[in-house]
């Protein structure tokens, strides 16, 4: 366990880069500037017993820093030390720093469960930004929703789920999942799916969808694989994919399990740069692909909201800031990102409520807008996931992703889309 007031011993970010990296983003929220403590009493703003004080407000990071999901999730919390940082530079939430509990899930979803209740119950705190795998989520959810607690999840994930505890950052299905197929199917004239994924409930569950979709658009699933998180031996479903000649590997592999499949696969003599089989990936981001290294997954396709490439100057100084704070040698993936915009909508919706009490926080959290994000502009719909674009990148050798495709519009979320449940 880890408490700090954001300003990690690793953090090099200057004060400058701080304030540059998050003015817009404050800015943008129509808030009252320069709140002060004095004019929200603690008395008044914290009527529930969490842990606010006249100058600070502790909130929880709960994410996996060991075993096999650290690939995925240490850029989460770097995300969210960030975000905290540049609010504390800019003054706080209500006048109050924030100060932050971390807590190590270690990849394992009961110790994820042990460590959420010990954050609420024990150290009481405002909020927590943290889980990645559905699995984790599931494990922590009974726990926010006994002890009324706020998580700020930032994975995109499955569906089929809202509940007033959680804010979702990430996508759901419609914006990912079945959004990708129909880009797949449309741009690549792809007619037969190979379906693989690590063994849990978010890449069964995507890809039970993923096979609704896919059959109702008259294609056809060939194959369907899966294997235990941190699985390193995938040589065997690779020929068997190069016996049954798919259009496209849709690969839900997660976490250091990746590194392993994308090295065995080119192995294998499977060329994605070719597009014979396409490979469509939506669990792949450029955090772990600092892992698989990128000549191994250049040409593959995944179909995200945020890619690091985008261009727009809420990303550059998104970039800039992230990068002088943990190191030019850094990327940044879409749950990293979506990590990063967690502790800004809580800040909006605490201060769009004036006060820290979850209840409260909660009312307040529809509609919440950040037209500066850095993948461009989200809004909180009413179900609590996030009005997003739908994005696919092209995998290239530099680590990097080129942006193929961008929806025109923002893409409304819907949880529980109507056939697919």
């Amino acid at each position: 366990m880890t408490k700090s007031n954001g300003n990690s011993p690793k953090s090099t970010v200057s004060r400058r880069a701080v304030l540059a990296g998050g003015a817009a983003l404050s800015a943008s929220l129509f808030l009252p500037k320069n709140l002060r403590a004095q004019d929200y009493p603690t008395a008044a703003v914290n009527t529930t017993g969490l842990a606010v004080t006249d100058d600070t407000v502790t909130v929880g990071i709960l994410h996996s820093v060991t075993g096999t999901m650290a690939i995925s999730e240490t850029g989460s919390v770097q995300a969210e030390k960030l975000a905290i940082e540049q609010i504390n530079a800019q003054g706080g939430v209500l006048g109050r720093k924030i100060e932050f509990i971390q807590e190590d899930g270690a990849s394992d979803w009961p110790t994820f469960a042990e460590k959420a209740k010990k954050l609420l119950v024990n150290d009481k705190v405002a909020s927590v930004m943290g889980c990645w795998t559905s699995a984790s989520r599931k494990a922590v959810l009974p726990v926010f929703e006994q002890y009324n607690g706020m998580l700020y999840y930032p994975t995109f994930y499955e569906g089929l789920e809202q509940s007033p505890n959680v804010i979702y950052t990430g996508q759901e299905a419609t914006q990912q999942i079945i959004a990708g197929i129909d880009w797949v199917t449309k741009e690549k004239g792809a007619k037969s799916f190979y379906l693989l994924g690590s063994d849990y409930i978010w890449p069964r569950t995507s890809n039970k969808i993923a096979r609704k979709h896919i059959e109702k658009l008259g294609l056809k699933v060939v194959g369907e694989e899966y294997y235990p998180l941190g699985h390193t031996q995938f040589n065997s479903v690779i020929n068997k994919i190069k016996l049954k000649k798919p259009d496209v590997i849709y690969a839900i592999v997660v976490g250091g399990s990746n590194v392993a499949f994308y090295k065995q696969l080119k192995a294998a003599g499977i060329d994605m740069t070719k597009e014979k089989p396409v490979l469509l990936t939506i669990s792949v981001t450029e955090d772990e692909i600092r892992g698989i290294g990128g000549e191994n997954i250049e040409g593959a396709y995944a179909c995200m909201k945020y890619f690091q490439s985008l261009e727009n100057p809420n990303n550059a100084d998104f970039v800039a800031a992230f990068k002088e704070m943990w190191g030019d040698d850094m990327v940044i993936g879409d749950v990293t990102q979506a990590a990063y915009l967690g502790p800004w909508l809580w800040k909006a919706a605490v201060e769009k409520a004036g006060s820290f009490d979850v209840d409260k926080v909660r009312e307040a959290s529809p509609d919440i807008e950040l037209p500066t994000a850095p993948e461009g502009y989200v809004k909180v719909h009413p179900n609590h996931h996030l009005w997003s674009k739908t994005r696919v990148g092209k995998a290239m050798a530099d680590g990097q992703y080129e942006v193929v495709f961008e929806t025109a519009d923002l893409v409304e979320p819907d949880p529980f889309p109507e056939g697919y449940q």
